[in-house]
């Protein structure tokens, strides 16, 4: 009873604490760990012991394979350059410089022991990293490549661990090598293995409950059959969750990737928050433990303060030689420019720490000397990165003026994609002409593929936040049906007439039509005074138009929609332009579509919007954007 009302105690904490902070736009991991901290010294709250095995199998499977799950393979290996040098170079970077200043700053801590506490500070913390980098919006690549490096530096770092601890002080750089070698390959093969498996199970399952429950169950198998084999757990769970995850669309049907995308969601939620709240809660049997060693004061004043300021330094040093010598940066896609030095200080910075760095330490035998102290050390590291680097990211990213991800581009690429894809559904679609129709079925479809295609092209514009599209008046008027026609079938409910599964049934459906509203809760204000959008991010490939047409041209008249003034007509959504004559037309998603009207007309391939801030251009020969 008492466990069970701990977690739930746990549990509710972490939710109010989110609450509020994402309320009131704060940085959760930090007041977590600051609430953690506090509450370990009130006499009320029991003393919470976090184990090596409860971290190592019970949290970081689910934690490692919910983000695998959502990491892109395509980016992954993209930047599987700068990943794999911060995840095994400089984790093992990091593992020797801090045992050369720990052995060198206290004469007491061993060899062993100094390489073992390098080991265990020497890994980011996917959580740690990622919470505080979505939060504060960075570019997509540092993202990408710090939760690249975050999936499988711990890989690095345990293995350095086990060896350190496994051969005492005859630790060489060809023990280690071999030891990480034979680990990452049973790791891999675990992880590849379990992949086809599972793939092989998921085509004959169409019941997304019970695939859900093999989807929660992948992480804990893949992690102990690896360990049993002597591999990298964290390599096979990695493994296997990245390659579930790209192959998701083909291996599950869509009602379970739905569930799983949800129930992963929930977890990582809770276990991601849970995690900065037990760090915290570590912070009074930690120093308990090291005061009843009876370790000089100054001596774990310096070890705790050498380590901390060797972690930050060492990756900031690394960083920027590992750029100078061996990597040139590629070409940024979504921006189409080569990622600046400031790229590279914001991910010298971002080297969080997280409970992967207790864990490890709380497997240092305990024939170590100081291990207590090295168990605190490690505490200091995890919470002094997040305290000091986790709350002075945002202000260095605002310094450095890195810009967040644009909402806008990424509206523009939805919709040049949606395009794409309705282009394959409708060619798909006329393999079917001249199959008996009776009742208008290929109309309909050809119709919901439109209203489809212009809702994701209405995000874009300038239209004044009072001004509704056609598509945000149709999910406004059919949201208030739905509510009345929910509220209905809840009134018929409470008469017991018709049975509870009929009941559920329909108000799945009404739930189902709502979730698939296309709702727009924000609109994009100000575009006149942004950065204009051109494009870049929704561009597959360029086409002969795109190249030969102009960026813009000049018009005469005023900025209306010259086909809709001359009918009489004033009401229209967006304006585009004819990059060959300048005419100016409206959108499809306006009532009388003149834009496409003026190509099958005319046949002038390119246009280009005519939006404040927005320069993108579309093809409509190649259904290109650029």
């Amino acid at each position: 009873m008492d466990v069970a009302l701990s977690l739930a105690a746990l549990a509710a904490v972490v939710i109010v604490v989110v609450g509020f902070c994402r309320r009131f736009d704060l940085p959760a991991p930090l007041l977590l760990v600051a609430i953690g901290a506090g509450a370990s010294f009130l006499p009320f709250v029991p003393e919470v012991h976090l184990t090596a095995d409860v971290v190592l199998v019970g949290l970081l499977p689910p934690l490692l394979y919910s983000a695998a799950l959502q990491t892109s393979l395509v980016d992954f290996n993209a930047n599987r350059r700068p990943i794999l040098l911060l995840s095994i170079g400089l984790v093992a970077f990091t593992t020797v410089g801090v045992a050369v200043i720990a052995y060198y700053a206290v004469p007491d801590v061993s060899w062993p022991a100094a390489f073992a506490l390098g080991a265990v500070v020497a890994p980011p913390d996917a959580v740690s990293a990622t919470a505080i980098a979505r939060r504060i919006g960075i570019p997509r690549r540092i993202v990408t490549i710090l939760e690249g490096e975050s999936l499988l530096n711990d890989a690095t770092a345990l293995v350095a661990l086990r060896t350190a601890i496994g051969l005492g002080g005859s630790v060489t750089v060809l023990g280690v090598g071999v030891d990480f070698a034979v680990a990452a390959l049973a790791g891999v093969l675990v992880g590849v293995v379990l992949y086809l498996v599972v793939g092989k199970v998921r085509r004959q399952v169409t019941d997304p409950v019970i695939d859900t429950s093999l989807s929660l169950v992948t992480p804990f198998v893949a992690y102990v059959a690896a360990e049993e084999l002597h591999g990298s757990g964290v390599l096979a769970v990695v493994v296997a969750g990245l390659l579930l995850g790209h192959r998701a669309p083909v291996l599950q049907t869509a009602g379970s990737r739905i569930a799983e995308r949800l129930n992963w969601r929930t977890i990582s939620f809770l276990l991601e928050n849970s995690v900065f709240l037990l760090i915290g809660l570590q912070a009074r049997w930690i120093i308990a433990a090291v005061d009843a060693a009876g370790v000089p004061v100054l001596d774990v004043t310096r070890l705790c303060v050498s380590t901390f300021v060797a972690v930050v330094v060492l990756r900031l040093v690394y960083m920027f030689a590992a750029r100078l010598l061996l990597v040139r940066p590629d070409v940024d896609r979504d921006t189409g420019e080569q990622p600046s030095w400031r790229h590279t200080t914001v991910l010298g910075w971002a080297g969080m720490r997280g409970v992967v760095t207790l864990a490890a330490a709380f497997a240092i035998p305990e024939s170590f000397t100081y291990r207590e102290t090295l168990i605190l050390t490690a505490l200091v590291v995890a919470a002094g990165t997040l305290f000091v680097q986790g709350s002075t990211l945002p202000w260095l990213v605002r310094r450095l003026q890195l810009s967040a991800p644009d909402p806008r581009e990424d509206a523009l690429a939805r919709a040049a994609l949606f395009e794409k894809a309705t282009a394959a559904g409708l060619e798909r679609l006329e393999s079917h002409i001249g199959d008996d129709d009776p009742f208008d079925t290929m109309a309909s479809l050809r119709q919901r593929a439109a209203q489809r295609n212009t809702a994701a092209w209405e995000r874009l514009g300038s239209a004044a936040a009072d001004q509704e599209t056609p598509s945000e008046a149709y999910s406004r008027l059919r949201l208030e049906m739905l509510n009345a026609e929910r509220e209905k079938v809840l009134q018929v409910r409470g008469t017991g007439q018709i049975p509870h599964e009929v009941v559920e049934d329909v108000l799945a459906a009404l739930d189902v039509e709502e979730s698939m509203l296309d709702v727009r809760r924000e609109r994009i204000a100000d575009l006149q005074d942004a950065d204009a959008i051109s494009g870049i991010t929704g561009t597959i490939m360029a086409c002969d138009h795109l190249e030969a047409a102009p960026r813009d041209v000049e018009t005469s008249g005023e900025r209306v929609c010259e086909d809709c003034v001359r009918d009489g007509f004033t009401n229209w959504v967006h304006l585009r332009k004819c990059l060959t004559c300048g005419h100016l037309a409206c959108c499809d998603s306006s009532p009388r579509r003149h834009a496409s009207a003026h190509f099958e007309e005319v046949e002038h391939p390119v246009m280009r919007s005519a939006e404040p801030g927005e320069e993108w251009r579309w093809c409509f020969v190649d259904s290109r954007l650029g």
